[in-house]
C-alpha cells in the first residue's frame, strides 16, 4: 500500500450539527427526518469529489461520557440534548459514510477531537500533510506547518494566521488561552473574570500557563490577579480538559484510510431508499451510469420509497451454525476485534436471576455474523451434583477468564457509539450491565421492532419469533438448568450446554434483526420506532435500576391489620351464610350462594361449578350482603397477599428498595406494565389500597413527586372526534364531567348534584371503553332502559363520538388495525371473528386502542425527555414509577418545587411538535413524603 501524502481527518460530528442548521427540516416517505443525513451526504459528496487526499476518515463523537469526566464530573454536563428530528439522524449518518466507502472511525471514552489529533500525529510522523475539515476551535491547536484546517461550509482555509486572529496567540498556545478563559458551552471553569483577549494578553506577556500562575502576585490589576491566585488549580483543571489528547489509540491502522472508490450500487441504493433522488442523479451521473441519472432526475417530487429487496427469512434459517466457547484474553479479543469491524454485534447475558435488579453475571453471549457466535462464561461453578464440570474437555473444565478481566475488555466495545448492539428484550442486559459500571449504547431491540410492527398480532418472544421466522424450535432453559426441584441454576450448568444455549440465544437474535429491522422502513415504522420506542429502553432501564423505597414497619403493621379485618369479615360471612366455609373455593362459594341461598343467576361452568367471579358477585351485591362482603374479602387479601406480605420479601438487599420490571411490549395499546412485583394495579379508590401507597415513601432529605396527566383519554376523544362543545370546555378548563351531566341530563350547573355528576363521569369514561347500557347500569345502579336512555342521550348531545366510533370500528374492518395518532399499529385480528363475543371485544378495543394508545405515546415521549431537562437545569431528581398516566419521582426537598415545574412542563409540550392538539394538556402535580400524599 502506498505511503500517506496527504490525509484528510473529517469532523463528523460537526458536519452532523451544521448540515442540520444549514437546511429546512425534510422527511422521507416514512416520516423520518433525513435533512442533516441529505446535508451531510451533499457535503461528503462534494469533498470527495474535490480533495486530493490519498488517505481519509471521518471521525465521530462515540459516547456522551469520556475519560474528561471522570477529570471533571461537571464537564458537558449543561449541553442541551439534541433536538429530537435530528437523534434518529445520527445512525443514518453513519450509514451514509459506509455507503460512499468513507472510512469512519471512533472509539469509547474519547471524543472525535482525541482521535483527529492522534491520527494527525501520526500522519505528520511519517511525513505527510494533514487537513483537518472543521471549523472547531478545539481542533485549532493542531494548526503547524503540516497541519492545516479547512471550514466545510465556508470553505475557507485555516491557518496560523487565521488562529491568531481568532485567539491573539499562536496554536501552540491556545490551550494555554482557553485555560484561562474556560468554555461556557462545554462547562470549562477556567479563570472568572478572564476572556479570550485578556487570557491573550496575559500569555503573550508571560510565556505560558504556568510561568503565568507561578508570577501571579506581579499582576498589578487587583481583582485579576486575586483571581489567577484563588483559581489556579481550577486553571490548570481547565487545561487538561481542552489539550486534545494526541496518544489515543488508534482504532485502524493509518494505512486502513486510503482512500477507495464508491461502491455504486450500495451508494446508490442507501440514496434511493432515503429519497435523495437530486443527489442520487449526481452521484450516478459522476459514476457513470447516465440512464439510471436520467430516471432519477425525473421521478416525481413525491415518489415513494424504492421497493426494498428484504431479507428472507429461509435463506437466514439454512446458514450453518459454528458456536464457540471462549475461554481466554486472546480468543475474547478475536471476537471484539470482529464485532468492532461489522459495526454489529449482537448480545444476550445469562444471570442467575430473571428480575435484573437481582442478577448477577454468569456469562455473555456474542454473534457477529448469522450462524457465527459464542459464549463467554465468567461465573460457572460445579453444577448440581457438586462434580466440575468436564463437558467442555477436562483440559477445560471450567476454565474461564476472570470476571473483571473480561469485562474491562468489552466495556469499550459495549459503549463504543459505532457499534450497535443488539438484544431480544435488551433492556435487560443493559440494567444487568449497569450494575457492573457499563453503559451499554446505541442499541436495537428485535423484541421492540417486532412489537412496533406486528403489536397484537402474536407474541414476541425469542422462541416464538424463531419458530415464526425460521421455523426454528430453540433449546429452551429448562432443557438445560432444569426446572422445579431440578432447576440448578445456569452457574451449574455444563459448559458445552451453556455455550448452544446462549449462543444460538445471541445468534437467533442477530438473524431477527436482518429480518426486522429492514421492514421498519418499507413498511413506514421506522421513524415511530426511532422516537417513540427506542429512546425509551435507556430511560426505562434507569427507572429499573433506581427503584422506590418501601417503609418495611408499615408494611408489617399493615399485613397485621389486614389480618384483623380478613378474621372479621370471614365472621361476617359465615353469618350471613349460616356456617363457615371455604370462601376462597369457587366451588363452596357458589353452592352457598345459588343452592343455599338461592340467589338468582346462577350459570355453572364445565367444570360442574357455578361461575363466581368478580362480575357475578358484583350483580349479586345488589341484592345480598353476602356477595359484597365476599368481594371486600378478596380485594383485601389480595391487597394482603400481594402487597402488604410479598413487598416486604422483594426489597433488595443491596439497595434498601423495591425495584419494579416494566414490560415494554405488553400492551397493543404500548401501555408499559409492571411486574415482580406489578406495581401498577394498586386500588386507589379504597382507604385499603391508599394505606398500600402510603408505605412507598422517599429517602430521608428527599420526597415524592407526581406528575399525572388529567383526563388525558378524554381530551384526545374530544381532539380525535372533533366534539367542539367538549374542545372548547377543556380549552376553557370546566368541569368536564359537570358539562356532560348538564349537557345529557339536562340539569343546569347551579344545580348539579355529586350524584349526577358522577353519573356523567362513568358514562364520559364508560363510552369510550364501549361500556353496553346492561354495564352502566351495573356502575351506576340504575335500570338497564335508563342506562340506555342516557346513553342515547350522550350520543344526541355528541354526535362526533358516536362517528368516531363508528369510524374506528369500520377502519379495523378494512385494514385489520387502527392507528394512534403518532402512528403506532394496533392490529385487532378479531374484529372478523365469526364468534360475537370476541368480534364485540375487538371493536371496543379498536374504539379505545387510540385513545389508550396515543396517551401512551404521549407520555413515552415525556419520559424520553424528562431526564434531559432536569439535567439541564442542574436537578438531581430521578424518574421511578410510571404508572399509566402517571410518573413519579424522587428530588431532594430543596428541588422539589422546581422539579415539579420543569416535569409539568415537559409533559404538558410532549406532542409538539409531532402532533398539535386542539385541546391543552393538563398535568397535575403533588410533593408528599409519600406516594399517597403525593398523588
Amino acid at each position: 500500500m502506498s505511503a500517506t501524502r496527504h490525509l484528510y481527518l473529517i469532523d463528523g460530528s460537526g458536519y452532523i450539527f451544521r448540515a442540520y442548521h444549514a437546511l429546512p427540516p425534510l422527511t422521507r416517505a416514512d416520516g423520518t427526518p433525513v435533512g442533516a443525513v441529505l446535508g451531510y451526504c451533499n457535503i461528503l459528496f462534494k469533498l470527495l469529489q474535490e480533495t486530493d487526499a490519498d488517505h481519509l476518515a471521518v471521525v465521530f463523537d462515540s459516547a456522551q461520557t469520556t475519560f474528561r469526566n471522570r477529570i471533571y464530573g461537571e464537564y458537558k454536563a449543561h449541553r442541551p440534548d439534541p433536538p429530537p428530528d435530528l437523534i434518529p439522524q445520527f445512525q443514518l449518518v453513519r450509514e451514509a459514510t459506509d455507503a460512499f466507502n468513507v472510512c469512519r472511525i471512533e472509539r469509547a471514552d474519547y471524543e472525535a477531537d482525541d482521535l483527529i489529533a492522534a491520527y494527525a500525529k501520526k500522519a505528520k510522523e511519517d511525513g505527510a500533510t494533514v487537513t483537518v475539515v472543521s471549523s472547531d476551535k478545539d481542533l485549532m491547536q493542531l494548526v503547524d506547518e503540516q497541519v492545516r484546517m479547512l471550514d466545510p461550509i465556508k470553505q475557507r482555509p485555516i491557518g496560523r494566521a487565521e488562529v491568531q486572529e481568532k485567539f491573539g496567540v499562536g496554536p501552540e498556545k491556545v490551550v494555554d488561552v482557553q485555560a484561562l478563559c474556560g468554555d461556557s458551552v462545554d462547562n470549562v471553569p477556567g479563570v472568572p473574570g478572564i476572556g479570550v483577549k485578556t487570557a491573550a494578553e496575559l500569555i503573550n506577556s508571560f510565556g505560558d500557563l504556568e510561568t503565568l500562575l507561578a508570577r501571579a502576585a506581579e499582576i498589578k490589576q487587583p481583582k485579576r490577579r486575586q483571581s489567577l491566585i484563588d483559581f489556579a488549580e481550577q486553571a490548570r483543571l481547565s487545561k487538561r480538559l481542552v489539550q486534545l489528547d494526541a496518544d489515543a489509540p488508534l482504532t485502524v491502522p493509518l494505512e486502513a484510510l486510503a482512500v477507495k472508490p464508491p461502491d455504486r450500487d450500495k451508494l446508490a441504493s442507501f440514496l434511493r431508499a432515503n429519497g435523495f433522488k437530486s443527489l442520487l442523479a449526481r452521484v450516478e451521473t459522476k459514476l457513470g451510469s447516465a440512464a439510471a441519472a436520467a430516471a432519477a432526475a425525473s421521478a416525481p417530487e413525491a415518489a415513494p420509497l424504492a421497493p426494498m429487496t428484504l431479507p428472507e427469512a429461509a435463506d437466514l434459517a439454512k446458514v450453518e451454525r459454528r458456536y464457540a466457547l471462549v475461554q481466554d484474553l486472546a480468543d475474547l479479543d478475536g471476537w471484539i476485534a470482529a464485532a468492532a469491524a461489522k459495526g454489529i454485534v449482537a448480545i444476550d447475558t445469562e444471570t442467575t436471576s430473571l428480575n435484573p435488579a437481582h442478577a448477577e453475571l454468569v456469562g455473555l453471549s456474542l454473534s457477529v455474523e448469522p450462524g457465527e457466535a459464542c459464549y463467554v462464561p465468567l461465573a460457572h461453578r460445579a453444577n448440581g451434583a457438586g462434580q466440575l464440570d468436564l463437558a467442555a474437555g477436562p483440559a477445560a473444565a471450567l476454565k474461564q477468564i476472570p470476571l473483571a478481566d473480561a469485562l474491562a475488555r468489552l466495556k469499550p466495545l459495549l459503549e463504543e457509539d459505532g457499534v450497535l448492539k443488539v438484544g431480544q428484550n435488551i433492556k435487560y442486559d443493559v440494567v444487568v450491565l449497569a450494575g457492573y459500571g457499563i453503559a451499554v449504547a446505541p442499541i436495537d431491540d428485535t423484541m421492540l421492532i417486532s412489537f412496533v410492527l406486528d403489536g397484537g398480532l402474536h407474541e414476541h418472544g425469542l422462541d416464538e419469533l424463531a419458530d415464526r421466522h425460521f421455523g426454528h424450535a430453540t433449546i429452551k432453559y429448562k432443557d438445560v438448568a432444569g426446572s422445579g426441584k431440578n432447576h440448578i441454576g445456569f452457574a451449574a450448568v455444563p459448559l458445552d450446554k451453556a455455550r448452544d444455549y446462549a449462543a444460538e440465544d445471541a445468534d437467533i437474535t442477530l438473524r431477527l434483526h436482518r429480518v426486522l429491522k429492514p421492514r421498519l422502513l418499507a413498511e413506514r415504522r421506522l421513524a415511530f420506532y426511532e422516537t417513540v420506542e427506542r429512546p425509551l429502553v435507556r430511560v426505562v432501564a434507569e427507572m429499573e435500576r433506581a427503584g422506590i423505597r418501601v417503609d418495611r414497619a408499615q408494611l408489617n403493621r399493615l399485613s397485621q391489620d389486614f389480618a384483623g379485618r380478613l378474621a372479621e369479615l370471614e365472621q361476617e360471612i359465615f353469618a350471613l351464610a349460616g356456617h363457615p366455609f371455604n370462601i376462597g373455593s369457587p366451588k363452596q362459594l357458589g353452592e352457598v350462594l345459588f343452592d343455599e341461598l338461592s340467589l338468582p343467576g346462577g350459570k355453572k361452568m364445565k367444570t360442574g361449578a357455578y361461575g363466581t367471579d368478580a362480575a357475578v358477585l358484583e350483580q349479586l351485591a345488589l341484592t345480598h350482603d353476602l356477595p359484597a362482603r365476599v368481594l371486600d374479602w378478596r380485594q383485601l387479601a389480595k391487597l394482603k397477599s400481594t402487597y402488604a406480605d410479598a413487598l416486604v420479601e422483594e426489597i433488595n438487599a443491596k439497595t434498601g428498595r423495591v425495584h419494579t420490571s416494566f414490560s415494554l411490549a405488553g400492551a397493543i395499546t404500548g401501555r408499559l406494565s409492571s411486574t415482580e412485583p406489578n406495581l401498577q394495579n394498586i386500588p386507589i379508590r379504597t382507604e385499603e389500597g391508599r394505606k398500600i401507597r402510603r408505605a412507598f415513601v422517599a429517602e430521608p432529605g428527599h420526597v415524592l413527586i407526581s406528575a399525572d396527566y388529567s383526563q388525558i383519554e378524554l381530551r384526545l376523544a374530544a381532539h380525535m372526534a372533533d366534539v367542539e362543545p367538549l374542545k372548547e370546555a377543556f380549552r376553557a378548563g370546566a368541569d368536564i364531567h359537570a358539562l356532560t351531566a348538564s349537557e345529557v341530563f339536562g340539569v343546569p350547573m347551579a344545580e348539579m348534584t355529586a350524584e349526577t355528576r358522577r353519573r356523567a363521569k362513568a358514562i364520559n369514561f364508560g363510552i369510550l371503553y364501549g361500556m353496553s347500557a346492561f354495564g352502566l347500569a351495573s356502575r351506576i345502579q340504575v335500570p338497564q332502559a335508563e342506562a340506555a336512555a342516557f346513553i342515547k342521550a350522550y350520543f344526541a348531545r355528541f354526535p362526533g363520538i358516536k362517528a368516531y366510533m363508528e369510524r374506528m370500528k369500520h377502519e379495523c374492518r378494512d385494514k385489520g388495525y387502527v392507528e394512534t395518532l403518532f402512528g403506532r399499529r394496533c392490529h385487532l385480528p378479531g374484529i372478523k371473528d365469526t364468534n360475537p363475543a370476541r368480534r364485540g371485544y375487538a371493536e371496543r378495543e379498536a374504539i379505545n386502542a387510540p385513545l389508550q394508545g396515543t396517551a401512551a405515546d404521549i407520555i413515552k415521549r415525556a419520559m424520553a425527555r424528562v431526564p434531559g431537562a432536569l439535567a439541564r437545569e442542574g436537578l438531581k431528581a430521578r424518574m421511578l414509577l410510571q404508572v399509566h398516566d402517571e410518573l413519579v419521582f424522587e428530588a431532594p426537598e430543596d428541588e422539589a418545587e422546581r422539579t415539579a415545574a420543569v416535569v409539568k412542563e415537559v409533559m404538558e409540550q410532549a406532542p409538539s411538535p409531532a402532533l398539535q392538539l386542539s385541546v391543552p394538556l393538563t398535568v397535575e402535580t403533588g410533593v408528599a413524603a409519600n406516594w399517597d400524599e403525593a398523588h
